[in-house]
């Protein structure tokens, strides 16, 4: 499977995801959903927010021009949240799923199909 069929399809095709991307942990944008761009600065600072829990759940992370505070951060998953939208960030051996849901979408729902995804991911070595 591309890694873009997995942004469309295990990830916005859920309907419980609005927009996603998946980075390479080494940096690089591997797939994204149509319009979801992130800036090269904010590409760095996500793969790096997961070394660092402590300055993450301090500083909060910019996704794709919005400014999110960090709700939890570890060094696997970040759960950023603005108003009733928010992000869910999650780091496997070789990516690095970034994935933004809005109201209705509720942070559990989305948080489940995400960390699921990523626990395949790792399964199968990425």
């Amino acid at each position: 499977m591309s890694w873009q069929a997995y942004v469309d399809t295990n990830l916005v095709g859920s309907g419980k995801v609005s927009k996603a991307a998946i980075l390479g942990a080494a940096g690089g944008v591997w797939a994204s959903s149509a319009g979801f761009t992130l800036s090269a600065e904010e590409q760095q600072a996500i793969t790096k927010a997961h070394s660092n829990p402590a300055a993450t759940q301090a500083s909060g992370l910019k996704i794709a021009g919005m400014k999110y505070f960090t709700l939890q951060a570890n060094e696997r998953s970040i759960y950023l949240k603005k108003a009733a939208d928010g992000v869910v960030v999650v780091k496997t051996k070789q990516a690095i799923l970034v994935c933004v849901y809005t109201a209705p979408i509720q942070a559990g729902e989305t948080t489940t199909v995400v960390e699921g995804l990523a626990d395949y991911l790792i399964g199968v070595g990425y």
